[in-house]
């Protein structure tokens, strides 16, 4: 407007608010679908069979559907802003698992594992809940930064106390209940390591000095991560676990690099990675013959000994083709031992084929990229290490399974996430999940409605 000849600018109105809405009903969509898929898969094991629909498969579908349920219910009071991806990814990889196990049950009925693999995914489940409706605030993991770290040595040092199973001492069995510590311990150094990073990531990237071209921070500041990263590999490697220790190094230099964005730490950490493989490999003599199997797969064959484990996983994947021979109708479980763990890829090979692993490989890239974006979108930076530490996890997992059971890698002796038997690791995945749920909803929330698109 004008008053006495000076024209006067007025402010223009406040662009309305645009309130930020969840996609509650596009993830209660997407569990159904899991939920339906994971039944035709339980009804199709049993129909190749035996002729006819599993007498249990109303209960099963029952209860991975009340357990879905229950979990959408907390993520829609407590969450309302989250990713609508991530839990019913967890929710079909879970089932998809118990199908894959409940199949191989049946050619070992005195070994039955479907039930009790249900169980632990009650279990995980209900620590998914439990994480969603207590954590409301990711930021409160920074005040228990040095306590995650210690209960993470303590739980990677506890099983060298016990007798080694299958070569590894990664198991803490008591009266016939066993839990593998080294999964938890994943998740509490992912923490610390993002909190520690967070909280020293400008010394990380411009004190110290040069060395070979690379800003290398003060020892003050990079020795206490160093120290705790050669503590739990050091662990590892007593306890003859190369995939939890390759695991844990890797989640250590991915982080570092997000800290810091000097690529120098990706080579030094190959470097190093190769460096630790070529040692751990000529003195360790377990370690030695995995890496002797996986350069020579067929030897056996050649010894006139039959086809070891890799070498009847090269023919499971062989035999499936682009399609499969169809759930139910492989021969997978000539593998042996371990075939419902370790080897459980080799059985989703044969009978869903090249199409079939490819989709289980879409659904974890979309888990990780899901977490990545996360990531992007938070604006604290303990959030966005934590969100990319727990996706990486989850993306550095697959690929040493994926590449030991197909012999692009050693084999390790890690179990496939939600896949693979093995209770403590679907409990831990499922923790995984809910912390990327909730770090979502704050992404959303900090960054506004744009965000997670």
């Amino acid at each position: 407007m004008s008053k006495a000849g000076i024209t006067l600018a007025t402010a223009d109105p406040p662009a309305p608010t645009v309130p930020l809405t969840g996609r509650r009903g596009v993830e209660l969509a997407l569990i159904v679908l899991a939920v339906g898929l994971s039944v035709y898969g339980y009804c199709a094991v049993g129909l190749a069979r035996n002729g006819t629909v599993p007498p249990g498969a109303a209960g099963y579908g029952a209860g991975l559907g009340v357990l879905a349920l229950l979990a959408h219910l907390a993520v829609r009071w407590r969450a309302p802003l989250a990713d609508p991806l991530p839990l019913p990814i967890g929710v079909l990889l879970n089932g998809l698992g118990l199908v894959l196990i409940y199949r191989l049950d049946l050619e070992a009925p005195g070994d039955r594992g479907a039930p009790t693999q249900l169980i632990w995914s009650t279990l995980g489940v209900a620590l998914f809940i439990a994480v969603i409706l207590v954590l409301r605030d990711h930021r409160v993991l920074q005040r228990y930064t040095y306590l995650c770290v210690t209960v993470a040595l303590v739980l990677l040092t506890v099983p060298i106390l016990f007798p080694a199973v299958n070569g590894a001492r990664i198991w803490i069995r008591v009266a016939g209940f066993s839990i593998q510590p080294g999964e938890f311990a994943k998740v509490l150094l992912a923490v610390f390591f993002a909190a520690y990073l967070a909280a020293n990531r400008g010394a990380l990237t411009y004190a110290g000095r040069r060395v070979w071209g690379m800003q290398v921070p003060t020892g003050r500041v990079l020795g206490p991560i160093v120290a705790v990263w050669l503590v739990s590999v050091g662990v590892l490697v007593l306890e003859r676990d190369l995939g939890t220790s390759l695991l844990f190094f890797g989640l250590f230099v991915v982080l570092l690099y997000v800290a810091t964005g000097r690529t120098g730490w990706i080579a030094l950490g190959l470097l190093l990675a190769s460096l630790g493989a070529v040692a751990v490999g000529r003195l360790e003599p377990h370690v030695h013959h995995r890496i002797e199997t996986w350069l020579h797969p067929f030897a056996s064959i050649d010894a006139g000994e039959g086809p070891n484990q890799i070498a009847q996983s090269l023919f499971a994947f062989a035999e499936g083709g682009i399609l499969g021979s169809g759930l139910g109708l492989g021969h997978s479980v000539l593998i042996g031992f371990a075939v419902k763990s370790d080897f459980i890829l080799a059985t989703a090979g044969e009978e869903l084929g090249l199409a079939g692993l490819s989709a289980i490989f879409l659904l974890y890239g979309l888990l990780v990229e899901r977490g990545y974006r996360a990531g992007l979108a938070l604006r604290d930076p303990f959030g966005r290490l934590l969100a990319v530490g727990l996706a990486s996890l989850v993306a550095l997992q697959v690929f040493v399974i994926a590449g030991g059971v197909t012999g692009l890698i050693p084999l390790t002796g890690m179990a496939m996430p939600f896949l693979a038997q093995g209770g403590s690791s679907v409990v831990t995945n499922w923790a995984i999940v809910a912390l990327l749920v909730r770090l979502s909803d704050s992404a959303r929330r900090q960054s506004g409605a744009g965000a997670l698109r």
